[in-house]
């Protein structure tokens, strides 16, 4: 109810601005007509060209005021059609004293509700994912991991009984199942980060550099010591960054080299950067992948950045600043 009345009464106070506007032109015209101006009967060339000239420069000027008067409004509809709850930076700046600066503000209070909204129940999907990745790791490990092993075990017992022709395809079999446990431990690996919970940070970035380095991507990582002691889900949310930062790395961007940095910020906070020398995301729409990096980040309350890098290729800039950093 009272919603519905500011919202009458702003939109009654647009309409006498406007209404007051043209009534004003119009005044301006008919004092002109009854005080400057005399017609004849028929009207002269000369009066009319007056009269023509007369009501082409009311136009102009009364499309002036309204182009004045309602930019404010079309800045605002821009804003609403551009806003992004993944970016809340964005917020459009509220101007003057009237009824589209209160509408401005209602608008930037609602895009902030919905922004901690979301930050809520994101934070709520992300704990359930990582619940899950916590349990099918663990079935991975302590089901899966032990049938292959239990199968190399009777492989090897197998190849040592048979003849030399089958001994070949057994101990082929062999390889290839250990081939497969190790695969299927290093995807227990980044479903759950052990290393992450068990040694830090710092210990669990340095292994995942080197589980994506191989022969044709070169991985360097850079960590600062002597960083400030982060809670547990602001190291998972950089954990996180910088492992899809790598996967894309490693997928798509076509690059040979990736540098990963995790260093203190000049006014106090952590920056985390992933920055490689491949192609670029040129004009690729964002995928789910950055998407779900936007929604860590916006989780802790940090900035993202994912973009062109400064000599090219692909750069994501993740910022956790001191009044960021949520408390523990």
């Amino acid at each position: 109810m009272l919603g519905d009345r500011l919202e009458r009464r702003a939109a009654v106070s647009l309409y006498w601005r406007i209404f007051l506007l043209n009534a004003g032109v119009l005044a301006v015209a008919v004092a002109l007509l009854l005080g400057l101006v005399t017609v004849s009967t028929p009207v002269l060339f000369g009066e009319a060209l007056v009269l023509l000239g007369g009501l082409a420069a009311m136009l102009v000027i009364n499309a002036v005021l309204l182009r004045v008067g309602l930019a404010p409004l079309a800045r605002l509809n821009r804003a609403m059609a551009t806003a992004d709850l993944l970016k809340p930076g964005t917020r459009p700046t509220v101007t003057g004293r009237g009824e589209i600066a209160a509408l401005t503000r209602t608008f930037n209070a609602m895009l902030d509700r919905l922004g901690a909204e979301r930050a809520a129940s994101s934070g709520r999907v992300l704990t359930a994912q990582e619940g899950e990745r916590k349990r099918i790791a663990q079935e991975l490990h302590d089901e899966i991991g032990q049938t292959l092993t239990a199968v190399l075990l009777q492989l090897k017992h197998a190849a040592d009984r048979a003849p030399e022709p089958v001994r070949t395809d057994l101990h082929q079999t062999q390889e290839t199942t250990r081939a497969s446990l190790d695969e299927i431990r290093r995807i227990a690996r980044r479903l759950r980060p052990g290393v992450l919970e068990e040694l830090g940070l710092h210990s669990a970035l340095r292994s995942l550099v080197g589980e994506f380095t191989t022969p044709r991507l070169g991985i360097t990582a850079h960590i600062t010591p002597g960083l400030p002691h982060l809670d547990p889900a602001t190291e998972l949310v950089l954990y996180r960054v910088a492992q899809e930062g790598l996967t894309n790395a490693a997928r798509h961007s076509g690059a040979t080299r990736v540098e990963v940095h995790l260093r203190p910020l000049p006014r106090g906070g952590i920056r985390l950067l992933v920055r490689d020398n491949g192609h670029g995301l040129g004009e690729a729409p964002e995928g789910a992948g950055i998407r779900g990096m936007r929604e860590r980040a916006l989780l802790i309350g940090a900035e993202l950045y994912v973009g062109t890098g400064p000599y090219g290729g692909t750069q994501v800039r993740l910022d956790i600043t001191d009044h960021t950093r949520p408390t523990r």
